[in-house]
């Protein structure tokens, strides 16, 4: 019995030049591709109203708010990745060599999965810091309306604040806007928790 073959590590440019022929979206770190999982509806639907929300109140000003067809690098680690929203204000920068992969998000808003959520708080956070332009980091539920705001100090340190509720609303100081929850999750119908944590049931044979 023969042992499978590792996977060839890819250079970034590798990846990038596959990643340009592919549908799908994956993640790139140290040589290797993460394909990224697909968004529930739930998901899709929390994420297109933020950019509709703040796609509003950036309309006609300096900063513009992406969808997750936005690539970005983080120059520090080396981390190419899609976020479900990210805004740039200013000129756009891009990564040497490229026309289609940023460099200077001011914010970035990923909608929580139980599949990502771990890795959302942690590792991606952790690269996202690295960002010198990143200003504000949200992460945004999809069981109930409540969205973690981090923002970064004049220190560096990040100030962790929430708005939880449909009547709470948010301030967003790096584009000098506020939303409300009930812009984001109104219409929303939120999965219950005792149907997330069902089990298929088994068959005994």
């Amino acid at each position: 019995m023969t042992s499978a073959k590792p996977s060839p590590r890819l250079t970034e440019i590798e990846y990038l030049n596959l990643e340009r022929t592919l549908e799908s979206r994956n993640e790139f770190f140290d040589g290797e591709v993460f394909a990224r999982s697909g968004g529930t509806p739930l998901h899709s639907q929390i994420a297109a109203s933020l950019i509709q929300v703040i796609g509003r109140r950036l309309r006609g000003g300096s900063c513009v708010v992406y969808t997750s067809d936005l690539r970005l690098k983080i120059e520090a680690t080396g981390l190419l990745t899609y976020p479900d929203l990210s805004v740039v204000c200013g000129p756009i920068q891009f990564a040497a060599g490229t026309d289609d992969t940023v460099v200077n998000p001011a914010v970035i808003v990923e909608v929580l999965s139980d599949s990502t959520e771990a890795y959302d708080r942690g590792k991606k956070f952790e690269n996202y810091r690295q960002m010198p332009s990143l200003r504000e980091y949200l992460l945004v539920s999809q069981k109930e309306p409540r969205i973690e705001h981090f923002v970064r100090q004049a220190n560096n340190d990040w100030l962790l604040r929430e708005a939880i509720g449909l009547e709470a609303t948010l301030a967003l100081p790096s584009l000098e806007i506020q939303i409300s929850l009930e812009e984001v999750f109104g219409g929303v119908q939120f999965v219950p928790a005792s149907i997330r944590a069902q089990t298929p049931p088994r068959h005994h044979g």
